[in-house]
């Protein structure tokens, strides 16, 4: 689909450079691509925050034996 946008003369100027005239409405598409997951990826993360309580976790008492724990207890460890 084609869309009319507007940028001003020193974005078009860096994308030339960038991107090449010949590329340019790729190199857009990549980009707005891009900036659009991270969009996505921000709403899941706002999304999730305060979805875990403040206390009751196995770690509230001594987070560093929590976390000696944890690397001792799997049966995945590579080192």
């Amino acid at each position: 689909m084609r869309i009319p946008i507007m940028l001003d003369d020193e974005l078009v100027t860096e994308l030339d450079r960038r991107a090449g005239a010949g590329r340019r409405s790729a190199f857009a598409a990549e980009s707005l691509g891009r900036g659009l997951e991270d969009e996505r990826r921000w709403d899941g993360i706002e999304s999730a925050l305060g979805s875990l309580p403040d206390t009751g976790h196995d770690r509230d008492g001594d987070p560093g034996a929590w976390v000696r724990r944890q690397r001792r207890g799997g049966t995945n460890r590579s080192g």
